[in-house]
C-alpha cells in the first residue's frame, strides 16, 4: 500500500555540535565548558561551538574575536579533521546497516531513506532510535533525528529537539507543521529575503501558503516553486546515495589584509592552482567561475562570469579568475579572504530535475511511522 502511495520514510540525522563534542569526548577536562573549534588569533574563525558556548551566542563561522567578546571564558581548540572523518565513517557505516539509500550532506549529517529498511523493521521512528542508540554506543556521541515523509521536513524536524532528541512528523501532520514555522526556518530564506517577506506581511509558513505561485514568482523569482510546494509540506526529492556536486572551489583567509594589487594578484595565482587541482581530481566540468572576496570590515562580495560552454582548461579558468579579480581592484580597505569556485557543473540540472506536480489525494494518515 505504501509503495502505491509513493510515500517515503526519510530520516535526517544530525550530530550534536559534532566537532566540539568530539573534542569534549576526547579531552575530559573540556566537558561542561564553553568550547570553540578553530583559531583563537585575530584572524581566526569558529568552526564549531559546544552547547555551553552557544548559550553565549557563539556560533560557527563567527570571527574568533567576536566569539571571545561574547564568551570571555571560551576555550579554543585546534581542529582535528582526520579524527572527525574517522568518526564520520563509523556513523555512515551505521546508516548503511539500515539502508543503501544514504545521502551525506557533510561529515556530521545525512538523509537516510528507510522506506524499505534492510533489517525489515518497518517503522521509521524505531529505526531512527536504533541508529541514535548505535551511534551513542560506538562513538559515545549524541545525534538528533528528524523523521518524516520528505527531506525538507525531516531536516527541519532534526533541529526541533536538539540536542540528543528526535522529532517525528507524520504525513498527515506535515502541512500544519510547516504552517507554524517562521519563514527563516525555510532553507534558502536568509535575513534579506526574510526582511522582504516581512514587508509583504509574510512571517510564517501559513502566510507563504496563502500566496499564489504567481505572486511568489513576482517577488521571489526562481524560488517561487520551491516556496509554494514547501509551504504545503511537499518535497518530491529523492535521497540520492551518489549526491551530485554543485560546485568545486576553495578559499584562503590571510593573516594580514591584502591591499596592493600585486599582493592580490599573487594570492589569486595560488588559489587558481589549489582550485584547479581540486577540479581535476573531481573530474568536474562547469561553465561559471565565481570570485568571493571578504574585506577587512567583513563585508563580502561575489562576482561571476559564465560561458555558454564548459571552461576548457586551467588557462581559461585562470584568465576568468584574473578578470574577476581585476574588476574589484583597487581595494580601499584591504581583503582578508579570497576564493574561486567553478559552478554550473555538467549533469547537475538533469540530476536535480524533479516532478513539479504530484497527486496528494491518498489518505496518508495510516502510513506506519
Amino acid at each position: 500500500m505504501t509503495e502505491q502511495l509513493g510515500i517515503r520514510k526519510i530520516i535526517h540525522i544530525d550530530m550534536d555540535a559534532f566537532f566540539a563534542s568530539v573534542e569534549q569526548r576526547d579531552h575530559p577536562e573540556l566537558r561542561g565548558k564553553p568550547v570553540a573549534v578553530g583559531g583563537s588569533a585575530a584572524r581566526g574563525v569558529v568552526a564549531a561551538a559546544s552547547y555551553e558556548a552557544r548559550k553565549f551566542g557563539v556560533r560557527s563561522a563567527m570571527p574568533s574575536v567576536i566569539a571571545k567578546r561574547r564568551c570571555p571564558d571560551l576555550i579554543f581548540v585546534k581542529h582535528r579533521f582526520h579524527v572527525y572523518r574517522e568518526v564520520s565513517q563509523q556513523i555512515r557505516a551505521i546508516f548503511r546497516s539500515h539502508s543503501d539509500l544514504v545521502e551525506p550532506l557533510s561529515l556530521d549529517e545525512a538523509y537516510i531513506d528507510v522506506t524499505q529498511d534492510k533489517q525489515g523493521i518497518g517503522n521509521a521512528t524505531r529505526v531512527a532510535e536504533m541508529i541514535r542508540a548505535e551511534i551513542k554506543k560506538q562513538t559515545n556521541l549524541t545525534a538528533s533525528a528528524g523523521v518524516s515523509y520528505n527531506k525538507f521536513i525531516a531536516k527541519i524536524a532534526s533541529d526541533q529537539n536538539k540536542p540528543d532528541g528526535i522529532c517525528v512528523i507524520k504525513p498527515h501532520q506535515g502541512a500544519d507543521f510547516v504552517a507554524q514555522l517562521p519563514v527563516r526556518r525555510f532553507f534558502g530564506v536568509g535575513p534579506k529575503t526574510a526582511e522582504r517577506m516581512a514587508k509583504l506581511n509574510i512571517h510564517t509558513g501559513a502566510d507563504l501558503r496563502a500566496q499564489s505561485e504567481a505572486f511568489l514568482r513576482e517577488h521571489f523569482g526562481k524560488s517561487a516553486g520551491y516556496l509554494f510546494r514547501a509551504s504545503r509540506g511537499v518535497d518530491h526529492r529523492e535521497v540520492k546515495p551518489n549526491r551530485i556536486r554543485k560546485s568545486v572551489g576553495g578559499e584562503r583567509t590571510y593573516g594580514d589584509d591584502l591591499v596592493s594589487d600585486q599582493d592580490l594578484e599573487n594570492a589569486m595565482e595560488k588559489i587558481i592552482d589549489i582550485v584547479w587541482n581540486s577540479i581535476e581530481n573531481s573530474g568536474a566540468r562547469g561553465r561559471t567561475v565565481t570570485l568571493k572576496a571578504k574585506y577587512a570590515d567583513f563585508r563580502q562580495i561575489t562576482r561571476s562570469k559564465s560561458l555558454e560552454r564548459n571552461v576548457k582548461d586551467k588557462a581559461e579558468f585562470a584568465e576568468m579568475g584574473r578578470e574577476l579579480l581585476a574588476g574589484i581592484m583597487p581595494v580601499e580597505n584591504g581583503v582578508r579572504l579570497l576564493g574561486l569556485t567553478l559552478a554550473n557543473l555538467e549533469g547537475v540540472e538533469e540530476a536535480e530535475r524533479t516532478a513539479a506536480a504530484h497527486d496528494e489525494k491518498a489518505d496518508q494518515s495510516a502510513f506506519d511511522f
